[in-house]
């Protein structure tokens, strides 16, 4: 480790060393990128998201309070319901003329159970597959969360409703004319298909199981929106920084702390996964065409190509945008852009900036390639050196 490197941890030591934290300090610090070392990315993320206070003095209470309602939240939304569910059944009573398993009441605690399934399959096929090129989402938790775990709550698991439901839709499988078909129940079915993750044995808890949890709890308390394909690959990352925190302390409480500050994230992008806002003002359509404006102010001969191959932004920018650049990079380069990402005051701004620097810094190749040839670029960017794009991309935003 060289003297700068060391120099530059205890920078960010003294800036955290305060009683009352100065933001703007942490800031510039951070955007240059934190040191892993020590938890200090951990620690800062939690602060920049606004999930800890900048007075040092009220965290213990506050992470006390914010833990225990992350786990009254599991009791209410996973162990409670699961109790009902595994209950259901051994008395006739459970199914009545005013609620049973056909009644289409959207009250009907059946109905909710149906509709929650559906969000739990599609959480769970995505985070199954969530960075498959490395092994830490697949490995157990030294932290399994021992309420979900607990042997004295006999209840339906989110995993058990999973493999349950699974069963279910491969058995009775409806082709596109209608026709249903029932496979036999003797028939071995493959659950998991090979690149997916394998579930690991009672009393254990993979990374990737956490992480479907965090989303599951998300999406029931925020039905307006609930659960959007690629929320797995913005929660992996924070999940990832936290639950890999030196110090145990913090490592212990990664899921609760994951949860409230994919929350707060979500709270300021959570307009590009509602649908019906896309074409508002603050919809993704209105997001990905400021990338094109920025870009025409920019560098304008580059603007006219793209316009000239009719290469529209939502066929790059879309996948950018909204995943916050987490596929275009490898892991610890989308961790590396988000310390720059979360430490600017107006974080998704800064996104477009990088966005615009992507294409700036592949403009020979665009300017000499054909629409083929360039959709290959923007759909596989050729530059792993994040340290040039953020480079360039505060260039630009220098010289707005």
């Amino acid at each position: 480790m060289s003297t700068a490197y060391k120099n530059r941890i205890q920078e960010f030591k003294s800036a955290l060393g305060e009683e009352s934290i100065n933001l703007t300090t942490l800031r510039e610090l951070s955007f240059s990128g934190i040191p892993h070392e020590e938890g200090l990315r951990s620690l800062c993320w939690k602060i920049l998201l606004n999930y800890l206070p900048l007075d040092q003095t009220l965290w213990d209470s506050f992470l006390k309070k914010q833990r225990e309602v992350y786990s009254q939240f599991l009791r209410e939304m996973i162990i409670q319901p699961g109790i009902a569910k595994a209950n259901l059944g051994l008395s006739r009573a459970d199914v009545t003329l005013e609620d049973h398993p056909l009644n289409p009441n959207p009250d009907s605690r059946w109905n909710t159970y149906f509709k929650d399934n559906e969000i739990l399959l599609q959480i769970d096929k995505d985070v199954r597959r969530l960075y498959p090129d490395m092994a830490f989402f697949q490995r157990p938790t030294d932290y399994p969360c021992q309420l979900i775990l607990d042997p004295q709550n006999e209840y339906e698991t989110l995993r058990r409703r999973v493999e349950q439901t699974t069963l279910k839709a491969q058995t009775v499988n409806r082709n596109r004319s209608g026709v249903t078909n029932v496979s036999s129940p003797g028939k071995s079915l493959n659950l998991y298909p090979s690149n997916e993750y394998e579930v690991l044995p009672s009393g254990s808890e993979a990374h990737w199981e956490v992480v479907e949890r965090i989303l599951f709890i998300y999406a029931k308390l925020n039905p307006g929106i609930a659960y959007v394909q690629g929320m797995n690959e913005i929660v992996g990352p924070i999940y990832y920084t936290f639950a890999t925190d030196p110090s145990s302390s913090w490592k212990e409480h990664a899921e609760a702390d994951t949860f409230f500050c994919f929350t707060n994230l979500m709270s300021e992008n959570r307009d590009n996964f509602i649908k019906s806002l896309d074409d508002s003002q603050c919809g993704i359509t209105c997001r990905m065409e400021s990338v094109y404006a920025m870009l025409r102010d920019k560098d304008h001969e580059l603007f006219l190509k793209l316009e000239e191959q009719n290469i529209k932004p939502q066929y790059f920018t879309f996948r950018w945008l909204t995943l916050l650049l987490s596929q275009e990079f490898l892991l610890p380069d989308v961790i590396r852009i988000w310390d720059s990402l979360f430490s600017d005051r107006d974080r998704f701004h800064f996104l477009l900036l990088v966005c615009c620097a992507m294409l700036i810094l592949i403009r020979d190749s665009l300017l000499s390639g054909d629409f083929t040839t360039n959709m290959r670029l923007l759909q596989d960017y050729p530059i792993s050196d994040v340290h040039l794009i953020l480079t360039k991309a505060k260039e630009l935003q220098e010289n707005c």
